[in-house]
């Protein structure tokens, strides 16, 4: 992992997770656990409206969680509505500790990366059922509860979870809106890396 994620990581508040977020989180620990144990690939799909804050944060906390514990699960995030990953979104994951290079203008594509070697993270808003994303045997997990509402079905899911976030874009006018932004952050951070740390590897 780069330095300065590290140190985030090590500092993510996962003692703050509620029982409440711990039993939501459960439900994809136990997805997972049945994958594993029966030699099936592993894929999360993230979904939230716009795929430009917050399924695209836990689509890149996951993925890092997952690599971190040494998993080999598949993160993907995706909206019902495709417009650009927020500035606001990426200044947080760069906060942390995340290197992020852009390329393009017009809903540009990110490279996020978590460590020094390897491809990284591409990220960009995009419909749930893009091209990129897995179109079967995935599991569907709600970022937000617009998306829950508006996207009732998600054709190929095999599991669909609810694990609503909120929005930060609520603070986009506040004096705190880098606060809520990193608040946010290290609190998917954090349920990311709590899932995964309960995930035992096939024996």
């Amino acid at each position: 992992m780069l330095p300065e994620l590290k140190k985030t990581i090590a500092s993510l508040p996962t003692s703050e997770i509620s029982d409440v977020r711990r039993t939501i989180l459960r439900q994809v620990v136990d997805y997972i656990h049945l994958k594993l144990e029966t030699n099936q690939p592993v894929k999360l799909n993230f979904i939230c409206t716009h795929n430009s804050r917050r399924s695209q944060m836990a689509q890149i906390w996951a993925q890092t969680a997952a690599n971190y514990y040494k998993l080999t699960i598949a993160c993907y995030s995706g909206g019902i509505e495709v417009t650009a990953f927020n500035e606001k979104a990426i200044a947080a994951i760069e906060q942390a500790g995340f290197k992020v290079s852009k390329k393009g203008n017009d809903n540009p594509e990110y490279l996020i990366k978590y460590k020094s070697q390897g491809p990284g993270i591409i990220a960009y808003s995009k419909l749930y059922n893009d091209d990129v994303n897995p179109d079967n045997d995935f599991a569907a997990i709600m970022a937000c509860a617009e998306a829950e509402v508006n996207c009732p079905f998600i054709p190929g899911a095999v599991a669909r979870i609810s694990l609503p976030y909120d929005d930060p874009k609520e603070f986009d006018s506040s004096p705190f809106v880098t606060e809520k932004y990193i608040e946010r952050s290290n609190q998917i951070g954090a349920e990311m890396f709590y899932m995964f740390s309960q995930i035992r590897p096939k024996q």
